[in-house]
C-alpha cells in the first residue's frame, strides 16, 4: 500500500500524528531509515484496521510504533550480527561553536545527541520505558500493556534506565579537554608534525573509514599518524564539528560538496578512536552543515 493520501480523512489524521509518531521511533531505534519505515508499518496497520473501533487514535498509533520499534530491537539483540550496520550514516553532525561552559549542558540538551549515545546502552524494554515514559509522558500503565509487565515493574524499569542515563558523562570539563585534543590533533595534521600526533594518539588507536567499497581498519599510532600528514590538505579544509554530541571535523570541496566527517573517541587525554566517513552516500544521508 502506497502513502498516506493528502484527501483521505484517515489520512489526514494519521498525518497529524506523523512527527510524533516518527520522534518516537527514532528515539527508540537510533535510526531515522528504521524510524521511517516503523511509521510507515504503522500507516499500514491503521489502513487494515476500523477506525470506529480506535477510540484513541494517539494512544493507539503510539502503541502500535512502540511495539514494532521492540520488535526492532530485540531482533537486534537476538542476532547481533544482522543488528543496524549502518551507525554511520546516523551520525548527528552539529556547528562546534566552543559555547562557553555553562552553555555545554544546554547544547547537548537542546540537540539531544548525549541522549541517543546513551539509549544504545539500555536494554529493550529499558529503553522504550524510559523513552516513552520521560520524554513522551506516556503513562507506566499502558507502557506496561505494550511490555506485558505489570506497572511497578514497568516503574522499575523506567528507573533503571533513568539512572544510567544521570550517570551519563555530561559534556562539561570533560567534554572541553576532548576538543582541546582533537584540536591538537587537527593542527599537528595540518603542519604535519609527526611527533605532536604521536603525542595525542593512543599507541593502540584504531582508524576506520568508511568508504563506498567498504570498511577500512588501520592500527596504530605510527600508522595513523602518517595517514594523518598525508590528510592534512582535508584538515585545513575542515570546520570544527559535534557528532552525536563528540568533537569531529566536516571538510568540503571547493564547490561546497561534502568530502568527509571525522569522528574522534577520547580516552585520558588520548585518541583511542577515529572514523572517517568518505562514501559520498552516506554522506548524502546526513543532515550536515553548511560549509563557512
Amino acid at each position: 500500500m502506497s502513502d498516506p493520501s493528502p484527501t483521505d480523512p484517515m489520512a489526514e489524521t494519521f498525518e497529524a500524528h506523523r512527527d510524533r509518531l516518527r520522534a518516537v521511533a527514532h528515539r527508540m531505534l537510533g535510526s531515522h531509515a528504521d524510524a521511517e519505515d516503523v511509521v510507515q508499518e504503522a500507516w499500514l496497520r491503521l489502513s487494515r484496521q476500523d477506525a470506529a473501533t480506535i477510540h484513541n487514535l494517539a494512544g493507539w498509533l503510539t502503541t502500535v510504533v512502540s511495539r514494532i520499534s521492540l520488535d526492532v530491537l530485540r531482533s537486534r539483540q537476538a542476532r547481533p550480527e544482522a543488528s543496524y550496520d549502518d551507525g554511520l550514516s546516523e551520525f548527528v553532525v552539529t556547528l562546534d561553536d566552543s559555547p562557553a561552559p555553562e552553555e555545554d549542558a544546554v547544547l547537548a540538551d537542546s540537540v539531544g545527541l548525549a541522549l541517543l549515545v546513551v539509549l544504545e546502552s539500555l536494554g529493550p524494554s529499558e529503553r522504550l520505558a524510559f523513552v516513552l515514559h520521560d520524554l513522551f509522558a506516556v503513562p507506566f500503565d499502558e507502557i506496561g500493556q505494550i511490555l506485558g509487565r505489570s506497572t511497578a515493574a514497568t516503574k522499575m524499569l523506567a528507573s533503571r534506565a533513568r539512572g544510567k542515563v544521570r550517570t551519563t558523562e555530561r559534556p562539561t570539563a570533560a567534554g572541553r579537554e576532548r576538543r582541546k585534543v582533537v584540536q591538537a590533533f587537527l593542527a599537528a595534521a595540518r603542519s604535519g608534525d609527526f611527533a605532536e600526533l604521536l603525542r595525542v594518539l593512543d599507541p593502540e588507536v584504531e582508524l576506520t573509514v568508511d568508504t563506498p567499497s567498504g570498511l577500512v581498519v588501520t592500527l596504530g599510532a605510527t600508522r595513523v599518524a602518517a595517514g594523518a600528514q598525508l590528510s592534512a590538505g582535508a584538515a585545513r579544509r575542515g570546520r570544527s564539528v559535534l557528532v552525536n554530541g563528540l568533537p569531529g571535523m566536516v571538510s568540503w570541496g571547493e564547490d561546497g560538496t561534502p568530502l568527509s566527517v571525522l569522528a574522534f573517541t577520547v580516552v585520558d587525554g588520548r585518541i583511542t578512536g577515529i572514523t572517517v566517513v568518505i562514501d559520498p552516500a552516506k554522506l548524502a544521508l546526513m543532515n550536515l552543515p553548511d560549509p563557512a
